[in-house]
């Protein structure tokens, strides 16, 4: 009991800053934890076709969003919080107008052209208001939520959170049941639990800033993302663009089957998350006083540490996909490999990337997500058409090989002009780590079919990992202690 009751007490000590980070990062774990443990739940109610769907209308959701809402939830929002912080009410306000405005002006247009809307998007008119809805309430929400992280309000949000996380499978689950149209079943549970749990704070902020328009917001806010949708975009086209054009070109169950192979392999980004936030406030204090040579060290632990993780689901990926779905999602095994290694590239890349936020360049930025989404488009078209829907998760890996080698090049320009040519990385303790991630990666999916040589790999590996379990514990320690290194 002593030992609890130093670690309360030892809490309770913690500046609100970091007791903040801490329940912000549990809440994103459980968060994500509750829409893994419904997966399983869900991929059995639907169909592969069904869910395929349903994931295709996702994919359309983060994409149309970027040109409704302008995503000025993100950046622009939090930058002004701090910008404009003896008006921050008026702004808070002001913004949620700006982007209840362009909904209800997109919802017009719409109605203007609704079956040109519908077939392009393949999706009834229900699904497509409820898109539109669900693109206002996310919005809503993110706005406070934003300005609860500014000032560390963690209690608020995350009972919001969670409460949420959990009403919408409870919904989902109960609308699904007992309708005939499942897919649309499942949407509109997800659009009344925002409804209900998100559209107060729309009111909350509008009646505390007391200004639905401000002609100085407004334009601030445009000025600022408009220029950033080509990066939003690219983004959001880098992660979705495949389920749409596998849907398109061999057929809804196969976008099913592929997307529980990618959820199944994006829990892994829990991990980049989690090593991101805690490395991230370090990594720009060394980038600002030049310190850039002592990144290296505490980069290939974190790395070394997203290759154990990620090697662990790929030997184990039969197994996952039998515990999440029946047998007819069982194809889905072939394709978490290449999708858990893109998730090993998506961390390497933000390690490249920091620099180019830190300085603020971001045509480099853009430049990188607008080359990773366009050659996914252009290698997606080519290979699902030759090799089917398998290849979109080869093409993903590429893709953000590409989208990481290209921001390390930016890299070493913004090294070149702001840190006189130094370099962070070495490139060949880089290439070490990441070629013999892949290698083994490689060498488990090709044990798919031979159970017992993957069980006896399996082992090995885990009997590696439990021998060197201090000197990973190590490695983890040293990663939660980088605040504390001068």
């Amino acid at each position: 009991m002593n030992a609890i009751t130093k670690i309360i007490e030892k809490y309770r000590n913690f500046p609100i800053q970091l007791k903040a980070s801490f329940w912000f990062l549990i809440c994103s774990f459980l968060q994500k934890g509750i829409s893994l443990i419904t997966t399983p739940v869900f991929t059995r109610l639907l169909s592969t076709a069904e869910y395929g769907q349903y994931n295709v209308f996702n994919s359309w959701l983060g994409i149309v969003a970027i040109f409704v809402s302008l995503n000025l939830s993100y950046g622009v929002y939090t930058q002004g919080l701090v910008k404009f912080e003896e008006e921050e009410k008026l702004f808070s306000s002001s913004l949620q107008g700006l982007s209840a405005t362009l909904v209800a002006g997109w919802t017009v247009i719409y109605f203007i052209f609704r079956k040109f809307w519908n077939d392009l998007f393949s999706l009834s008119t229900v699904q497509m208001l409820a898109m539109l809805v669900m693109i206002w309430t996310t919005a809503v929400f993110g706005f406070w939520a934003a300005a609860q992280r500014v000032h560390f309000h963690y209690k608020m949000l995350v009972t919001v959170t969670l409460a949420v996380s959990i009403a919408k499978p409870v919904v989902g689950v109960f609308f699904v049941i007992h309708a005939a149209d499942k897919v649309t079943a499942r949407i509109l549970g997800l659009v009344l639990v925002e409804l209900i749990g998100y559209s107060a704070f729309f009111w909350i902020q509008i009646l505390r800033g007391k200004k639905f328009f401000c002609y100085k917001f407004w334009k601030h806010a445009l000025l600022f993302n408009i220029p950033l949708i080509p990066h939003y975009l690219s983004q959001t086209v880098l992660n979705s663009a495949d389920r749409i054009m596998i849907e398109r070109m061999c057929g809804a169950a196969e976008a099913g089957i592929y997307s529980l192979a990618y959820s199944i392999s994006l829990i892994m980004t829990l991990f980049n998350t989690a090593l991101m936030q805690t490395i991230s406030p370090w990594m720009y204090k060394k980038i600002k006083t030049k310190q850039i040579g002592t990144i290296a060290p505490i980069a290939y632990l974190t790395l070394c540490a997203i290759a154990i993780v990620n090697v662990l689901l790929i030997a184990f990926a039969p197994e996952a996909v039998a515990i999440f779905a029946p047998a007819s999602y069982y194809d889905a095994i072939w394709i978490v490999p290449p999708v858990a290694m893109s998730v090993y590239f998506m961390y390497s890349y933000d390690l490249f990337a920091k620099f180019a936020f830190y300085y603020e360049k971001t045509k480099f930025i853009t430049a990188g997500s607008v080359i990773g989404a366009i050659s996914n488009i252009l290698l997606n078209f080519i290979f699902i058409s030759q090799f089917g829907y398998c290849a979109a998760g080869y093409t993903t890996l590429a893709c953000y090989i590409v989208y990481s080698v290209g921001h390390y090049i930016f890299m070493n320009k913004v090294c070149d002009a702001f840190c006189d040519g130094a370099r962070p990385y070495s490139m060949k303790v880089y290439l070490l780590i990441t070629l013999s991630f892949m290698l083994i990666g490689f060498i488990l999916l090709f044990t798919y079919s031979y159970n017992l040589l993957r069980y006896g790999i399996s082992v090995v590996l885990t009997g590696v990992i439990f021998l060197k379990r201090k000197r990973l514990v190590g490695m983890l320690n040293r990663i939660i202690e980088v605040k504390n290194i001068p």
